[in-house]
This record gives C-alpha cells, sequence and structure tokens, in this order.
C-alpha cells in the first residue's frame, strides 16, 4: 500500500513514538513537529497541507541511494542535505519503508550518543536466549 501525504505522516509519528525515549515537541515552529531521542533530532514532519513531508537523519551513501530509487525522495529540506532525507507521499512510499527509514534515523542517533545516554533497547530474538 502507498502513502499518501497525510498517512505518511501518521505512520512515520506512530514509528517513532513506539521506539524507546523518543520525546516530541515543537520547538523551532508551530508547523514542525520533531522527534528526538535524548534531545538529539531524527524526525521532522511538517504540518503544511501543501508540503506534507518527513525529513530524517540518514547515512549519507543509504541517502543517496534512497534519492536514485524513490522519485519521492529528496536531499533533506532546510537541512544539511548529505546527511538528511525529505520523504514525500508518492506511490512506491509504503508503510514498511517509512518504517524502515524512521528507524534507521533513530538508531544512527543513537548510535551517536555517548553509552550512557542510549536509551535501553529490547532484546531481539538473537539476543532473548542468552
Amino acid at each position: 500500500m502507498s502513502a499518501a501525504g497525510d498517512r505518511l505522516q501518521d505512520t512515520a509519528r506512530k514509528a517513532a513514538l513506539a521506539l524507546p525515549d523518543v520525546s516530541h515537541g515543537r520547538p523551532f515552529t508551530p508547523g514542525l513537529d520533531v522527534y528526538k531521542v535524548a534531545d538529539k533530532v531524527f524526525l521532522i514532519v511538517t504540518d503544511d497541507p501543501d508540503e506534507q513531508i518527513i525529513t530524517l537523519k540518514c547515512e549519507p551513501e543509504h541517502a543517496r541511494a534512497l534519492e536514485r530509487g524513490y522519485a519521492s525522495i529528496t536531499p533533506g529540506r532546510y537541512l544539511d542535505k548529505r546527511h538528511w532525507i525529505s520523504l514525500g507521499p508518492g506511490r512506491d512510499i509504503t508503510k514498511r519503508l517509512i518504517n524502515d527509514v524512521v528507524e534507521h534515523s533513530y538508531d544512527l542517533v543513537v548510535d551517536g550518543l555517548p553509552k550512557s545516554r542510549r536509551p535501553p533497547r529490547a532484546p531481539g530474538p538473537d539476543t532473548a536466549a542468552r
């Protein structure tokens, strides 16, 4: 199923809030819904109905590959275009893709934090048996 603008944004919001220790607010302007982990931004949802996009942190090589593969993915709007991408609605933007890029962005931010500030991770299937 492809994501229209409102579904794109709702899916991204839900994916972000399902991750550990996520906070959100509107620190920059009322039209930008900002999601953070340990006070570091990993997702921005634009509330402008004429520009229904999400902007996320992304590893540069992965970002370029996504931009080449999806017409609705562009360098991050208003941010460092090397480390951020923006997703707009499109036929090729699926719920799974949105969840994947939100989790990738979150993981990039968490991995850059000192270990003492990283949120606890839920045990995965490979660590549950240990």
